[in-house]
């Protein structure tokens, strides 16, 4: 069973927060403060924060930057994931994955199902690395922001989270672009 083992040291990592709206300002961006607070609260840095408009291109473009910033660990987006013409922040970032990590947004439905029901077949929640950086895209209702920080991202981003967690595979993620080892 999971659990967090007390012996190992608790690793921080630095999470870059987007929230893709046509509405949203910082003031009403409950969704983005929602997951700032449980970032900070589980004793990881936000390093920046960003409301972009739906808009694919304008979203890829973000990602890139902080995709190609050394300092940025992870992203998590909220909005966007659903099915209206203007949702494209799935499509944004299935643009600039490596990998997709298609368990996190199994994961994510199958948590969302117990709390309404089918209508979570209506998420595009979806997870990927890109770069050596992490992206999590979670849907763009405060609710949703909790259910996947908390019952997810918050254990997966705990270096001390047993069996196993993202944190430990940090250092592997982009061993593929090193030399092979000599004979």
């Amino acid at each position: 069973m999971s659990r967090i083992d007390e012996s190992r040291p608790f690793l921080p990592v630095n999470v870059a927060v987007l929230t893709v709206s046509d509405s949203r300002t910082e003031d009403t961006d409950t969704s983005g403060k929602t997951l700032v607070e449980r970032i900070t609260a589980a004793g990881h840095k936000v390093v920046q924060k960003v409301i972009v408009i739906d808009n694919k291109d304008l979203i890829v473009e973000q990602l890139k930057r902080w995709i190609a910033e050394p300092a940025i660990d992870v992203i998590i987006s909220t909005g966007g994931t659903g099915l209206t013409g203007r949702d494209v922040t799935a499509e944004a970032f299935h643009a600039v994955y490596d990998k997709e990590i298609i368990g996190f947004g199994e994961l994510f439905r199958q948590i969302s199902f117990a709390k309404i029901g089918t209508s979570t077949m209506q998420s595009r929640a979806t997870g990927g690395v890109a770069h050596g950086t992490y992206l999590f895209a979670l849907p763009g209702s405060p609710g949703a922001c909790r259910d996947g920080w908390d019952e997810i991202l918050r254990w997966q981003l705990d270096s001390r989270h047993r069996p196993c967690n993202l944190v430990e595979l940090m250092p592997r993620l982009m061993e593929h672009l090193k030399p092979p080892a000599a004979d």
